[in-house]
């Protein structure tokens, strides 16, 4: 097993959000440094797709928005607010993670 299988498992695809996640098989302060700065190297990769999701979802959220601004059917209106709200909170988790790169630079500095 190679270096590239283990750092492959340190990422989960998230269907929800269209983006791999990390999903560490050990605390950050177990691994090494090299290990740390791999899959810093990796994330900072996935990371900077994430603008580009968020604009594909704030792009659904205005097609959805067009039908609701013409839309009778309340029931329909309804299941239209949900999909934005949902493609909304989306793009809220998406915000989350792409933060999450400050955190883990800053817990590699405190520990370096």
């Amino acid at each position: 097993m190679g270096d590239s299988d283990w750092l492959d498992r340190q990422f989960a695809w998230n269907e929800r959000l269209g983006i791999a996640v990390p999903a560490l098989n050990r605390d950050w302060e177990q691994m090494s440094r090299s290990e740390q700065t791999s899959v810093l190297a990796v994330w900072e990769t996935i990371r900077g797709t994430i603008p580009d999701q968020v604009k594909r979802f704030e792009e659904q959220i205005t097609v959805k928005q067009d039908k609701l601004f013409d839309e009778d059917d309340f029931a329909v209106s309804c299941r239209l607010n949900a999909d934005i709200a949902e493609l909304a909170s989306r793009i809220n988790g998406l915000n989350i993670w792409f933060r999450t790169q400050q955190d883990l630079d800053e817990e590699n500095r405190r520990h370096g």
